[in-house]
């Protein structure tokens, strides 16, 4: 019972559309309708800018956070990180977007910021270095992954090393029409670093 609670509140809170709450309320777009159409970070900072799209990164990192550490709150018998898998669900297939969301990568790095800070850190400094040698985020994001699961081993927890593989996963497979874009020299670079 505890796991389904807990699921649906993690589920909610990770369909909280930031980007298009931040696109609507601050700059009176609508996010959905220009760039790649997507509700993420990435689409925020290439269609709004800067400052809203570090706004809707900490947003959607803080998602997948809040949604692990609510069930330490009531002491529920609940292994978190799984809890956390539904914010990420959340907000990839948001009920409040009509089940059009991110691609997973910021709410999926928060839920392991709340348990595993060091191995967050790491992930971050992971994914700013791949970033700053290819200028693909979408590339940045699958390594980010992929190494942060061999970085996992380390921790000696078997549940992390399959949420985190479970999540690298859903990343790739999310991110599969920019792995053929990059293929064909197609997909777009940042040019701010």
């Amino acid at each position: 019972m505890e796991y389904i609670l807990f699921g649906i509140i993690a589920y909610l809170l990770g369909s909280i559309p930031s980007a298009l709450i931040v696109g609507k309320a601050g700059y009176k777009v609508d996010i959905r309708e220009h760039g790649s159409g997507n509700l993420g970070a990435t689409n925020t900072f290439r269609v709004l800018g800067m400052k809203a799209g570090i706004i809707v990164t900490l947003a959607d990192i803080l998602k997948g956070t809040a949604a692990t550490l609510i069930p330490l709150l009531f002491d529920a018998d609940v292994y978190i990180l799984a809890i956390g898998l539904l914010a990420v669900v959340g907000h990839t297939y948001p009920i409040f977007a009509r089940f059009k969301g991110g691609k997973a990568v910021a709410t999926s790095s928060g839920i392991i910021l709340g348990i595993y800070p060091l191995l967050f850190a790491l992930m971050i400094a992971t994914f700013l270095i791949t970033l700053y040698l290819s200028k693909y985020v979408s590339l940045s994001s699958i390594i980010t992954g992929i190494i942060s699961l061999f970085i996992s081993f380390f921790f000696h927890d078997i549940g992390l090393i399959i949420i985190i593989s479970l999540l690298t996963a859903f990343v790739i497979y999310r991110h599969k029409e920019n792995i053929k874009r990059i293929k064909n020299g197609t997909e777009p670079k940042i040019t701010w670093m």
